[in-house]
């Protein structure tokens, strides 16, 4: 079979339903050509109900502090009303997705990140399921929610918990963000960073917050599966097609 390939969408894609539907239309073409799974996350929709409830929202080195007391929220949107929007708008397009949380099947497994609250650190755990799904052609869509050997839910950074699906399964990894790829000082696209670069474009405060993550995700992934992990913007679904075929767009993360 041919290697799988992990795509992390964040939540804002759903916010436009045209930019959905040209990047649905491409994941169905992908679809055909090799095993897909997606990971999602949602943090603009988890903030604006955190608000709306009256919560506080904090955010630090671009991950956000999750207190116990708000995972029955994050975790109803998250797991609930982004994953099955996105089922139930994939499955519209011919594609037969089963939404999941991360420890279904005990596939992610997660260390809790006692300086973020209820926040796990994923790690590769059990791929039987996610297997079984991939021969049966099913479209596994993975919330970034997680769980702790306690049963505690927790709330997973999507760009970590893809990395660690992507680890898991020996897939090839995408991580789709907002703009182009990642973007040096001057706003212009970087095309390619080895790894080790990558610790002097944190340093020197080039890459920060969300694409911090981001960038440490893909340096994780590139390590452990010593594959080329890109990142790009969701708005141009033709890049994620160039980069299905390993041709280039956005920036690649290489060893």
């Amino acid at each position: 079979m041919t290697s799988p390939l992990v795509i992390k969408l964040g939540g804002r894609v759903l916010q436009s339903a045209s930019n959905l539907e040209r990047l649905l239309k491409t994941v169905q073409q992908l679809a055909l050509l090799r095993p897909l799974i997606l990971v999602h996350g949602g943090g603009d929709q988890v903030e604006a109900l955190l608000l709306q409830l009256g919560h506080t929202s904090l955010k630090v080195d671009g991950q956000r502090i999750t207190p116990a007391v708000q995972m029955p929220i994050v975790a109803g949107v998250l797991a609930g009303d982004v994953n099955t929007q996105l089922v139930a708008l994939a499955q519209q397009h011919q594609l037969n997705a089963v939404g999941l949380t991360l420890a279904a099947g005990h596939s992610i497994a997660c260390d809790i990140d006692a300086n973020r609250g209820a926040v796990g650190i994923p790690k590769p755990n059990d791929a039987k399921l996610l297997q079984v799904l991939l021969d049966q052609n099913f479209l596994p869509i993975l919330s970034s929610i997680g769980a702790s050997d306690s049963g505690e839910r927790l709330n997973v950074n999507a760009d970590l918990a893809a990395a660690a699906v992507a680890q898991l399964m020996h897939a090839d990894l995408i991580l789709l963000t907002d703009v182009p790829g990642i973007l040096d000082k001057n706003g212009d696209l970087i095309e390619t960073i080895l790894a080790d670069e990558a610790d002097a474009l944190i340093a020197d405060d080039t890459v920060r917050d969300g694409m911090l993550v981001k960038l440490n995700a893909a340096v994780q992934a590139a390590r452990a599966s010593r594959r080329s992990i890109a990142v790009a913007g969701w708005q141009d679904a033709k890049a994620l097609t160039r980069l299905a075929r390993g041709e280039a767009a956005g920036t690649r993360i290489r060893l």
